[in-house]
């Protein structure tokens, strides 16, 4: 019988992404890994900690590295245009000589197939790159995925300007599907029974896009529509038995933007013990033996 193609799917969501970083530390805890990955926005960030194995560099990232107001901020805004330094938090920080250095090495040696979602900033298509269109010392993909429109500018990449991954494609289940997964594991940065609202402030990023990316602000006010019917097609497959979703608790109030460190570490924390509370569970879903000594009292 052939090995199922199981894939790890990481919403974005900004700062909220630190619960599914608690997730991730427990996977590598747990030895759970996947052949396929799939990272939008923050999430293509933390997918590239998981797979490199640093086990908590994301914490580090939400709960230390934010409180530099070179990460993010109104300040940051003024400065260089930026709410989030994409090139601070993906360039000097995270290159070999920055304090918290990706292990490129282990990035790349890692087997697991690695899709990053952005969205194409002139044409509104979603654009996929892998884990081959990452360099040494380049994670612009990373950065392009993460550009969330009028909150941070484009990134280049060989001549073509691109946005925030959660533009055009926030779920990714129709390419994962498509790339031969057969089951899909959702670490979503949504409670349980969200459904996404039309876009707010309208008036400011059609003002601040429209006449050069037209199609990004259709993009944006149709968003609601697509994730909307993506999430049906994921709870569809979650009642085929072809889906695992970890939902963000109701409990936390946590925007996109929300610097508090002292919240993240919670919101990680919270990540951690669902991820140990539903091991065995996730284990049966995945057909990997139960690891006992993984399982809380």
């Amino acid at each position: 019988m052939l090995q199922e193609k199981i894939g790890l799917m990481i919403e974005g969501g900004g700062m909220k992404c630190a619960y599914s970083a608690g997730i991730l530390d427990h996977f590598l805890d747990a030895n759970i890994s996947f052949p396929y990955c799939m990272g939008v926005s923050a999430g293509s960030a933390n997918a590239v900690s998981f797979l490199a194995g640093q086990r908590d560099r994301n914490r580090r990232f939400y709960v230390e590295h934010s409180s530099d107001p070179r990460y993010a901020g109104i300040s940051n805004m003024m400065k260089t245009g930026e709410f989030f330094g994409l090139h601070y938090i993906y360039g000097e920080l995270s290159n070999e000589d920055g304090l918290d250095p990706v292990d490129y090495d282990a990035f790349v040696a890692n087997p697991t197939e690695f899709v990053i979602t952005a969205s194409n900033a002139r044409t509104g298509r979603p654009k996929y790159f892998t884990k081959a269109d990452i360099e040494r010392n380049h994670f612009e993909p990373i950065m392009a995925s993460s550009a969330l429109p009028v909150m941070c500018k484009p990134v280049e990449i060989r001549g073509k300007m691109y946005f925030d991954g959660g533009v055009r494609d926030s779920l990714g289940v129709e390419k994962a599907l498509a790339d031969g997964c057969t089951k899909l594991v959702y670490l979503l940065s949504k409670p349980k029974g969200y459904v996404m609202e039309p876009q707010s402030l309208r008036g400011v990023y059609t003002a601040t896009l429209r006449h050069k990316y037209p199609l990004t602000v259709y993009n944006i006010n149709h968003r609601h529509e697509r994730y909307n019917r993506q999430m049906e097609k994921v709870r569809a497959l979650e009642r085929e038995g072809k889906a695992f979703i970890f939902y963000v608790p109701n409990t936390f109030q946590i925007k996109t933007t929300t610097v508090d460190p002292e919240l993240m570490q919670q919101l990680y924390d919270a990540g951690m013990q669902d991820a140990i509370d539903r091991e065995a569970e996730l284990r049966e879903f995945m057909g990997l033996p139960v690891d006992s000594s993984h399982q809380t009292a």
